[in-house]
């Protein structure tokens, strides 16, 4: 972890039902190691959002990250990912 980078952490459990929340079939599980990959891809995620939002309000000579950084960003992570 870079210097001064908050840590990002999410549950292995709220990942897994986050997941299976987009299955059609109620008996289609989620393996461990999905669970993993996918707890690993959020956390780049949200580091990248994070990094680009303060960014953005360093570019608008702000001190502190507010929603609209993040909304201004936002079209930039969903074409991105």
């Amino acid at each position: 972890m870079a210097d001064g980078e908050p840590e990002v952490m999410f549950k292995k459990e709220t990942v897994g039902k986050l997941l299976s929340m987009f299955f059609k079939d109620e008996k289609t599980r989620v393996g461990g190691d999905a669970v993993i990959l996918m707890t690993e891809m959020l956390t780049i995620f949200v580091r990248e959002a994070a990094r680009r939002a303060a960014k953005q309000a360093h570019t608008e000579h702000s001190d502190a990250v507010d929603i609209e950084n993040f909304e201004k960003i936002l079209p930039q992570l969903l074409l991105d990912f």
